[in-house]
């Protein structure tokens, strides 16, 4: 039997040289962090375990860039595994060094540990001139002492 592999022209190219390397040209800011799971391992493409917050609630981290960048490509990606929760994230940016913001997107996902344990946004965007993007995550709606994670933010 004879097979090919068809080709999706649908698919973004994930290859990590099209990624913002991050550790270069921004500056993070976070309001929490578990030193077990910084947020360097949802930032760099040789990451590991992913940030997660030291103290439950709403958590944010922003991004400042050292130079205006332009973005076009924004993907995000959750991972829960173990509880079942509406969580809420909210992407934003700023051309003038977060006096003022713009939102992006804000969106709701409901985990399961029966099945639905993974949420990624790929985000297309025709930004110019920003200064700081931040990621703010509400990680249970109705639970206010549920943890934030973030098992990957990248940017190109």
């Amino acid at each position: 039997m004879r097979k090919r592999l068809i080709e999706d022209k649908n698919r973004q190219n994930t290859a990590p040289a099209d990624w913002l390397r991050l550790e270069e040209l921004a500056e993070v800011e976070i309001s929490s962090e578990d030193a077990r799971h910084p947020i360097e391992s949802a930032l760099l493409a040789e990451a590991g375990s992913g940030w997660r917050a030291a103290v439950p609630g709403q958590q944010t981290i922003r991004l400042l860039f050292a130079q205006p960048q332009q973005l076009r490509r924004i993907r995000v990606r959750f991972v829960e595994t173990a509880v079942q929760r509406t969580q809420e994230y909210l992407l934003r940016w700023s051309g003038d060094a977060g006096q003022s913001f713009r939102e992006i997107v804000r969106q709701q996902w409901n985990f399961s540990p029966e099945g639905s344990v993974t949420q990624t946004g790929e985000h297309r965007v025709d930004l110019s001139g920003v200064t700081v993007l931040e990621l703010i995550i509400t990680p249970d709606i109705g639970n206010e002492h549920a943890l934030a994670s973030l098992a990957e933010l990248r940017i190109a």
